[in-house]
């Protein structure tokens, strides 16, 4: 098979090569038997899959490689033209006009020629000549029309109506449905065709509205029976029995806490700290999902295709059963648990002297929240009075805390002050206050731990050469390196040194400029944006944002796969060193399953981040005519965006904008009225007015007042 491979791709991307039917490819290459003339039927049909031959509606094979074509990934827009995002790296993106996708839709994977005679520093256009794979099987809609015939307008707007075949199941009128497509679009028929598959509900029904986002993008409602036998079985397992069977280290008189948010369910940690001669002991204990999630078991298998825990303003949808993820694997107080404790033992100036790690059984005295901490620090809380003993341990903590964060600072460690918002619903699900989560020092304690706790067995196993997951985070690409350099400029502000080898500290250094500043938000979520995001890795590619070689994800694996692979590695190698047949079958695997994770990071990420937007501009929707103040956020040619002190961001479209004829200047993100020169300048405060709000595309319209 590989030789013929070779063979076939060496004739195929010849320099002299003409393109050849199959029959003319059969004989160039001398093949004749009926197995090798379905081996080569085979590998040209992957080979057309994966874009890098194109055949021709007469049925010759063409390379793509200097043919003018391009594969990647379509991005439609609600006006209906695209562009291509091109897989190959280093290629700008293609506009695609509406009448040039010839039946290709958003998220489509197509093969797109470039249109030849295009002058000079105009944007590149093509054509779609060929839907490699179709990205939207379903599709979530709301349906209009008779129970016999109608139309389902997508909720993602990127995507065209679908006419309703005959024979679907019966929506009425404002419906929420799951649509398969059943016939796809062409040159000639611009509107696919599909049947109703399920229907979620009536519109304005509670809870319908982030049931059709969760369908939308393909997050499980339930686990299937297998795995909730699996849960229900688990759930009789005697903790100390399995402890002592296992000889593990018994820590149940070992004081320690959990602290979390207020109405966390799934408690992955808990910490306790010890003074030890001039020094402390710190311990970081993690729910040991891993003595109950059996590699290949269907719980196993789930656990994995899910990869995390989602959190919606309304629901969660756990990585594992609630059997596992709010009872014998969380962390609830006054009971025993098996864990994996790692013991941190730090100098008064915060040096890790050693440390250690091992199978154990705790019991968590309290349940706190990062309010019980704060307050209590504060001296403003009650929990002073009711855990004394509790009070000295939160003291030394803060001093560990600070020394920890001085050594994360000193090293180039980057930390983005942005606000995080947070949507209270009703029992109906209806927005009732926005509130906007500032860290204390509880918040940045826990952080703090995890993180060294984190770089700790990502050292570890990094010095043990055993195959691993890493979590990564790279360099900024020089691109956009160049973007935010320009930025920058329009507050006079310099990244320092060589662009091309960019370090943290040099990010650092303009956070702490703008530190205070009215711009400090606006420039802090510019560079955040210019960065790739964290993904994880069987390499370690080092954490650019935490200047740090290695680090990985251990801390939490009640809701995140990864994790639970790192508890796992580390089971098998407390056991001794692996063998060279686990370690290639362990190197095999671990590809794969990380990127499948990091894959379903990005669509919990997305799904949660819609969720909020459609909830906050839910929220908006009865405040029409009031007034606020606000931070210009994005400067775009039709208008600029706000952003509310709640985080609530809205546009301001240039044709509310009836004071003057408003220019865009890309260059140094802003509009200018052409008679008037008053400008609007990415960064500013502005007053402006709540007009209207468009709950379908999540938009929120405000119209600017007098200054």
């Amino acid at each position: 098979m590989g030789i013929k491979r070779k063979k076939v791709l060496n004739l195929l991307f010849k320099k002299n090569y003409k393109p050849l039917t199959f029959q003319g490819l059969q004989k160039a290459l001398n093949i004749y038997k009926d197995e090798d003339i379905q081996e080569l039927y085979r590998l040209l049909s992957l080979l057309e899959k994966d874009g890098s031959v194109f055949k021709t509606t007469r049925g010759r094979y063409h390379p793509l490689k200097g043919k003018g074509l391009l594969v990647g990934v379509l991005q439609g827009h609600s006006a209906g033209y695209a562009f291509l995002l091109p897989e190959v790296s280093g290629e700008a993106d293609v506009f695609i006009p509406r009448n040039r996708l010839n039946g290709a839709m958003h998220k489509d994977r197509v093969i797109v020629r470039l249109w030849k005679g295009m002058k000079s520093g105009r944007r590149r256009e093509g054509e779609v000549v060929r839907v490699l794979e179709r990205g939207n099987s379903t599709v979530v809609a709301t349906y209009h029309g008779s129970r016999n015939r109608g139309l389902a307008l997508p909720d993602d707007q990127r995507l065209s109506e679908i006419q309703i075949s005959r024979g679907s199941r019966k929506a009425v009128t404002g419906d929420k449905v799951v649509v398969g497509i059943t016939r796809w679009p062409d040159k000639s028929r611009a509107r696919p065709k599909g049947k109703i598959m399920e229907i979620i509900g009536g519109a304005g029904e509670p809870g319908v509205d982030i049931t059709s986002i969760q369908k939308k993008f393909g997050l499980p409602s339930i686990f299937p029976g297998k795995v909730l036998k699996e849960a229900e079985l688990l759930a009789e397992e005697h903790v100390l029995e399995v402890a002592q069977k296992e000889g593990r280290l018994d820590l149940r008189k070992l004081p320690m806490v959990t602290v979390d948010v207020e109405d966390a369910k799934d408690l992955d940690d808990a910490i306790s700290l010890e003074r030890k001669g001039n020094g402390y002991r710190l311990g970081i204990h993690i729910a040991d999902v891993s003595y109950y999630v059996k590699e290949g078991s269907a719980l196993d298998r789930e656990a994995a295709k899910r990869a995390t825990s989602v959190y919606f303003p309304d629901r969660v949808i756990p990585m594992l059963p609630p059997q596992l993820s709010n009872g014998i694997c969380s962390l609830n107080p006054g009971v025993p648990r098996l864990a994996i404790s790692v013991f941190m033992e730090l100098t008064k100036d915060c040096k890790l002297e050693k440390y250690s790690f091992c199978p154990s059984v705790i019991s968590v005295d309290k349940r706190l929240t990062y309010s019980d901490v704060n307050e209590a620090l504060d001296g403003k809380g009650k929990i002073e009075d009711k855990h004394n003993d509790f009070i000295q341990v939160f003291r030394d903590m803060a001093v560990l805390v600070e020394k920890l964060k001085e050594k994360r600072y000193k090293r180039g460690a980057l930390d983005f002050d942005l606000a995080e918002a947070k949507v209270k619903l009703d029992d109906r699900g209806k927005p009732l206050e926005i509130t906007v989560r500032s860290g204390g020092f509880a918040e940045s304690m826990i952080e703090e731990f995890m993180l060294l706790c984190n770089e700790v067995i990502a050292t570890y196993f990094y010095q043990q050469k055993v195959p691993f997951v890493y979590r990564v985070h790279e360099r900024p690409e020089e691109s956009k390196l160049n973007e935010l350099r320009d930025f920058l400029s329009l507050f006079n502000i310099k990244i320092g040194g060589n662009l091309k080898r960019v370090s943290s500290r040099q990010f650092q250094k303009i956070i702490e400029k703008v530190k205070g500043s009215p711009m400090e938000r606006i420039v802090n979520y510019v560079m955040l944006r210019s960065l790739p995001q964290a993904w994880y890795s069987v390499s370690p590619l080092g954490h650019f944002g935490l200047a740090v070689k290695y680090y990985t994800h251990f801390t939490a694996p009640i809701r995140r796969y990864p994790d639970l692979l790192v508890h796992r590695i580390l089971h098998s190698t407390l056991k001794g060193p692996l063998t060279a047949e686990n370690s290639r079958r362990l190197a095999k695997k671990l590809p794969r399953l990380v990127l499948h994770s990091s894959e379903q990071e990005r669509t919990a990420m997305e799904a949660e981040r819609e969720c909020l937007d459609l909830k906050k501009a839910e929220y908006m929707e009865g405040k029409v005519g009031h007034e606020y103040s606000g931070v210009i956020s994005g400067v775009t040619s039709f208008g600029f965006f706000v952003e509310l002190e709640n985080t609530v961001e809205g546009l301001v479209h240039v044709t509310s904008m009836k004071d003057d004829y408003y220019v865009f200047n890309e260059k140094r993100y802003e509009l200018v009225g052409e008679r008037s020169r008053k400008v609007y300048r990415l960064g500013e405060t502005i007053k402006v007015r709540l007009e209207k709000v468009s709950l379908e595309t999540r938009t929120i319209y405000f119209t600017p007042l007098p200054s």
